[in-house]
C-alpha cells in the first residue's frame, strides 16, 4: 500500500531541557493500516520501548491511527499543562507543573563570544581513550558524527596545519588519516579544557542534528550511492545547523574548511541530490507534507522510505544520547 501522507516526528525535552521524549503526528491522510504493516510498526514498537513516544494534544490523530500507535506502545497525549511549545526565548520559560517541552526554541540564536566554540568535554574524553588505546579508525569517527563542534574543529585543524592543502576532506575517517594519531591526541588534550556547558541549547540542538543527519545519510543509501556519497550525505546533515550552532553566517563557517564543492553546493545552495536529500528532510522537520512529497518525488524515493529514515535516524538519536548521558554520569 503506497503511503500519500507522512509521519511526522518532534523531539521534547525534560524539563533540564535535555531530549527525553517524541511527539508523533500522522498526517490526516495517512492510513492506520499502514503504521500496523512491517517494517513501520516494529520501528514504532522499537522506538517506543527507548524513549517515550506521545500522541499530540492539539490535531489529535484519527481514533483508528490513534488505536494503532497506542497498541505499538506509545502513550496517550500528556495533559495540556504538562506540555509548553515554544520557539523562543532559550531557555523557554516553564510553569511549575511543566515536564515538556516542544518547540523549536533551540533552534534560536545564542549569544556567543567571537572564537568560543568548546566541544564536549565528555566525548572529548572519549576520543583521548579511543586514541590513546590505538583504537580502529571507524570507532574514533563514530564519536565525531556524534557532535557537530567536534567534527567541526577536526576540519579547521587538519586545514589550519595545512596538511590538507589541495585535497578536499570528504570524511572523517579521511581527516583522522591525514591528521595522523599523535596530532589527534594533542589536538584532544587541549579540547578537554574547552569543554562548555553554559549553552543551554546544547543537548537539544546536537540531538535534532543527528536526526538530520543521519536522515539524510539513509535517504542517500535508500538512493542506491556509493558508501563515500552516504558519508558526505551525513556531513551535509550535520554542517548545514553549524551556523545556528555557532551563531556566525554558515558560508564563513563552511568557508573555513576543506570541503568538497558538491558538499558545500548541497548545505549552501541545495544542489544535486543531496541538497535535494536535505531540503526533504527540512520540509518534513517544518510539517510541509505536499513540499516533502514534491521534494521526495524529485528524487525518486517515496513517503515510506522517508518515515522508516526517520524513525530509523530517531532509534540512532536516542542511543547517542543514552551513551552520551552514561559516560556524563558514570
Amino acid at each position: 500500500m503506497p503511503l500519500h501522507a507522512p509521519l511526522f516526528i518532534e523531539l521534547l525535552a525534560d524539563r533540564q531541557l535535555n531530549p527525553a521524549a517524541l511527539l508523533l503526528r500522522p498526517s490526516p491522510g495517512m492510513p492506520s493500516a499502514l503504521l500496523e504493516e512491517a517494517p513501520l510498526t516494529s520501528a514504532l514498537s522499537e522506538m517506543a520501548h527507548r524513549w517515550p513516544c506521545f500522541l499530540p494534544v492539539e490535531d489529535a490523530p484519527a481514533p483508528e491511527q490513534q488505536a494503532t500507535l497506542l497498541a505499538a506502545g506509545c502513550r496517550e497525549p500528556p495533559g495540556a499543562r504538562q506540555l509548553v511549545f515554544a520557539d523562543a526565548p532559550c531557555p523557554p520559560p516553564l510553569r511549575e507543573n511543566t515536564e515538556w517541552i516542544g518547540g523549536r526554541w533551540f533552534l534560536a540564536p545564542q549569544p556567543v563570544s567571537k572564537g568560543q566554540h568548546p566541544p564536549s568535554r565528555a566525548l572529548a574524553l572519549r576520543l583521548l581513550h579511543l586514541v590513546t588505546s590505538d583504537a580502529d579508525t571507524c570507532d574514533i569517527e563514530a564519536v565525531f558524527r556524534q557532535d557537530p563542534v567536534l567534527a567541526y574543529h577536526l576540519l579547521r585543524l587538519v586545514n589550519s596545519l595545512g596538511v590538507g592543502v589541495g585535497r578536499h576532506i570528504s570524511s572523517f575517517a579521511q581527516a583522522i588519516l591525514i591528521l595522523g594519531r599523535q596530532q589527534l591526541k594533542r589536538w584532544i588534550n587541549l579540547m578537554l579544557f574547552a569543554a562548555n556547558r553554559d549553552d543551554p541549547r546544547a543537548p537539544m540542538l546536537l540531538a535534532f542534528a543527528s536526526v538530520r543527519a543521519r536522515t539524510v545519510e539513509l535517504l542517500a543509501q535508500a538512493s542506491g550511492l556509493e558508501r563515500s556519497v552516504q558519508e558526505q550525505a551525513f556531513m551535509v546533515g550535520l554542517f548545514s545547523l553549524l551556523g545556528t550552532l555557532f551563531g556566525e553566517p554558515l558560508e564563513t563557517l563552511l568557508a573555513r574548511l576543506s570541503l568538497p564543492p558538491a558538499t558545500v553546493g548541497a548545505v549552501l545552495r541545495r544542489e544535486r541530490a543531496l541538497g535535494g536529500m536535505l531540503n526533504a528532510v527540512e520540509f518534513g522537520e517544518q510539517h510541509k507534507a505536499e513540499a516533502l512529497r514534491q521534494q521526495l518525488d524529485a528524487l525518486g524515493l517515496d513517503l515510506m522510505t522517508y518515515t522508516q529514515a526517520q524513525l530509523e535516524a530517531h532509534a540512532w538519536m536516542a542511543c547517542v544520547v543514552h551513551d552520551a548521558q552514561e559516560k556524563r554520569h558514570g
